[in-house]
């Protein structure tokens, strides 16, 4: 378990996949398009990612094909963009560097390289690319804001703070997890509201974000409308092992490969001692502690 909560650190700090390249998919596209059909029809559905693992952003581009192909896509909605920004607006030609510009892009928490071959195939069916992400210029009252605590469980917001502690290699002042976790919670609310702002009858949107965000128990779908048909997906990598905890929380599991294992304590060690120990928000939108995988 403190791998996949650790996977967010290194989107913090920029760290992306092995330089070799990501290894060759074990599951075919077509094998892919099964899994997918197999939760239609949905509302929504929320794909929980381990953000620096590139088979989980090939399953991105797929699902997005898939259903553009059907002209069943209601939207794409990122945790990657902040509410507010769009490619609305944007014509299917647009070029990749309209569709940064639209969607205010940060490349250093979120290497384009990953996340644009889902974004554009969007673009390309005319299906609208929204931010769900609270806006960084709400993190701060967020932090301070003690009802968040109240929209989770008791037991919830346990696990939540824990994983702020984690994700955060145990180096993290004890005041500040609180205000950590109060982030998280609001960022999951935001991008309920996103979601359920962007449905149509009949047709399905797609939320690709970290697979915290996913969970049941504990984010996105937590803060959603019993009335909304939503299906939440867990990638993993293959055989599960000991990641299977928490499983029971999504409607289903997709087997998917990681990246490459990485000391990502050792890195955020190195960088924290050159960083202010008392900073109140984080230096990336990517630097989310519990967002993980």
């Amino acid at each position: 378990m403190m791998a996949r909560r650790l996977w967010t650190v290194a989107l913090a700090f920029g760290l992306t996949a092995c330089a070799l390249g990501p290894p060759a998919p074990r599951y075919s596209d077509s094998s892919r398009v099964q899994q997918l059909h197999q939760l239609l029809p949905a509302d929504a559905i929320v794909l929980g990612e381990q953000h620096d693992a590139p088979d989980h952003q090939r399953v991105h581009r797929i699902v997005v094909e898939a259903l553009a192909s059907q002209k069943a896509l209601a939207a794409l909605a990122l945790e990657m963009a902040s509410q507010g920004q769009s490619t609305t607006g944007l014509l299917s030609d647009a070029s990749e560097e309209a569709v940064r510009t639209a969607l205010k892009w940060n490349n250093d928490g979120w290497p384009w390289a990953a996340y644009g071959p889902a974004i554009m195939a969007a673009v390309r069916a005319g299906v609208p690319v929204i931010g769900a992400n609270l806006p960084r210029t709400e993190l701060r009252s967020a932090m301070g804001d003690a009802a968040l605590d109240l929209l989770l469980p008791g037991p919830a917001l346990q696990v939540q703070q824990q994983n702020i502690r984690t994700g955060h290699c145990d180096m993290l002042p004890e005041n500040q997890v609180a205000p950590m976790a109060r982030i998280q919670i609001a960022r999951d609310r935001a991008m309920a509201q996103t979601v359920a702002q962007a449905g149509q009858p009949g047709k399905t949107v797609v939320l690709l974000a970290g697979a915290a965000h996913a969970d049941r128990g504990l984010g996105v779908p937590l803060h959603m409308a019993a009335t909304l048909k939503l299906k939440a997906v867990l990638m993993q990598a293959d055989p599960f092992g000991d990641e299977t905890h928490g499983a029971a929380n999504f409607d289903a599991i997709w087997p998917a490969q990681a990246a490459p294992p990485v000391d990502y304590c050792a890195k955020f060690a190195v960088t924290r001692g050159a960083a202010t120990t008392n900073s109140t928000t984080p230096k990336q939108p990517g630097d989310d502690p519990a967002k993980t995988p």
